[in-house]
């Protein structure tokens, strides 16, 4: 007997318009991102991430924020396709951001 995923099980609610217009708007990008090789916007936030850390001052600020942006967007638009461990795991991700971005704006002394 075949079982339901867990997806299915899941009443689905209409996305809302500002949901709506922001998929709208992201289909160029995301259609952009399709066609680059899988690890080429994982080594790009890496970069970012990496680039911001160790540079520091408001130049590392901007590049972390850049990439806890890409990365909130991203999540943005998967959110209701994920399950409960997945949203964990990647709110997990973008609290490291939010850490990197926040100690890049600590003087250093």
């Amino acid at each position: 007997m075949p079982t339901a995923s867990p997806s299915s099980d899941r009443p689905t609610a209409q996305p809302g318009p500002v949901r709506r217009r922001v998929e709208q708007a992201s289909l160029p990008a995301l259609e952009l991102l399709s066609r680059l090789p899988v690890w080429l916007p994982f080594l790009l936030l890496l970069l970012l991430l990496l680039g911001g850390g160790f540079l520091g001052g408001p130049v590392g600020w901007l590049l972390v924020a850049a990439a806890l942006l890409f990365i909130l967007w991203l999540l943005y638009l998967s959110w209701p396709r994920l399950s409960g461990v997945e949203r964990v795991m990647r709110v997990t991700v973008l609290l490291l951001f939010v850490v990197v971005a926040v100690v890049q704006l600590v003087p250093r002394g």
